[in-house]
């Protein structure tokens, strides 16, 4: 690929301790095929839509449609779905759907893939070409797709701080109820082809690095994980929409989506606690983004998690570099667990190292998986 790298003085410490050092991965590609403005929403499949429906509800998703063999939801802000759920013989993640800018993206994307465009499906406005990165993932690029309205959501609840009182002869009660959703936030992943997969979604769907993580005493070998998010010049966008990490499995570990507040996203967990939900880890507050975070799993384990409050970056701010850490992933929260770093070995997961140690394509060796568990013990 073709990359272009930032002046050594660019990065202006605003989010990170460091900056890049001259040599180091720019975190951008000098001329993408494409440049994609967000995600639009993210494929799993899952047997029992039902049940799905049941969480997605208590979660705080509102659902756009149902059939008997897909479940589409969104968020309160007007936008597309933000999730499709298809009826399949296990819970899955399938991948990605990004939004382009123009309908010209598409026949762009399609050349430089050797592809085609094709109508969104059925009953559906819009057409996606479809892709494959290069840890194996099915990714769409979509244009034209249904927009949803503006519905009615959770209004932020006024605060007193300071000498600035908002609230005079009034209590505070937050509303015990699910944590509506806004929208879709962003997705991660785990691969062990992560400079070729990073290398990827830069050149091809033009994203940049706001901030790379590497294991401590390795960053001479690169970084580890990158939060990457959509290039969209002078406007503003969330601090990461798709974030990667190095590792032995392939595909999905958590996505995120926006409530409206703290008290929101608290409340809402205070929801889904009693009806007898998994909170993975919080609350907290994340150290890159700096989002409010609280992680939950759903009744097939896949995390997902509610957030508030997150980092906006336009395209002018260089990546940060920062070591890769357990204690490095909050501000503030409770200790980090081993369901969320994934740490509790099962059959399944061991299986998945031994195939990762023995491919072809791996970027990962026995010094990098344990270097890897090391810095996720601190």
């Amino acid at each position: 690929m073709t990359l272009e790298q930032p002046p050594a003085t660019a990065h202006r410490d605003l989010h990170s301790p460091d900056g890049a050092r001259r040599g180091e991965h720019p975190g951008r590609a000098g001329n993408p095929v494409v440049k994609v403005l967000d995600l639009a929403w993210l494929v799993f499949e899952k047997p029992d839509l039902d049940r799905a429906e049941t969480f997605a509800r208590d979660f705080g998703f509102t659902v756009a449609a149902r059939t008997a063999d897909e479940l589409r939801l969104r968020g309160t802000l007007a936008g597309t779905d933000a999730v499709v759920i298809r009826r399949g013989p296990r819970s899955r993640f399938v991948g990605p759907v990004f939004q382009a800018a123009e309908r010209a993206d598409l026949d762009r994307l399609a050349r430089h893939a050797g592809t085609r465009v094709r109508p969104l499906g059925p009953g559906r406005a819009g057409r996606v070409v479809d892709l494959v990165d290069p840890t194996g993932i099915p990714v769409g690029v979509v244009h034209g797709a249904d927009v949803g309205a503006l519905l009615p959501g959770q209004s932020p609840l006024p605060h007193n701080t300071g000498g600035s009182p908002l609230r005079i002869n009034a209590a505070q009660r937050p509303v015990r109820e699910p944590a509506r959703v806004q929208r879709l936030g962003h997705v991660v992943l785990q691969t062990p082809r992560f400079l070729a997969a990073l290398d990827w979604y830069l050149d091809t769907l033009g994203m940049i690095a706001s901030d790379f993580l590497f294991l401590p005493g390795q960053r001479d070998l690169g970084p580890t994980m990158v939060f990457l998010r959509c290039d969209r010049g002078a406007t503003a966008a969330d601090h990461h929409t798709l974030a990667m990490h190095l590792g032995p499995e392939r595909g999905y570990v958590h996505s995120a989506y926006q409530v409206t507040d703290l008290d929101a996203l608290a409340a809402g967990g205070e929801y889904l606690a009693e009806r007898g939900y998994r909170r993975t880890w919080g609350i907290g507050r994340h150290i890159q983004g700096s989002q409010l975070f609280d992680y939950w799993r759903d009744p097939d384990r896949l995390m997902v998690e509610h957030f508030a409050d997150g980092d906006l970056f336009d395209a002018s701010l260089e990546p940060g570099w920062a070591p890769m850490s357990a204690s490095g992933l909050a501000q503030w929260g409770p200790p980090v667990t081993r369901d969320f770093l994934g740490a509790t070995p099962s059959p399944a997961m061991l299986r998945e190292v031994y195939a990762a140690l023995r491919a072809e394509d791996t970027e990962l060796t026995v010094t990098r998986l344990l270097a890897l568990k090391k810095a996720m013990s601190r």
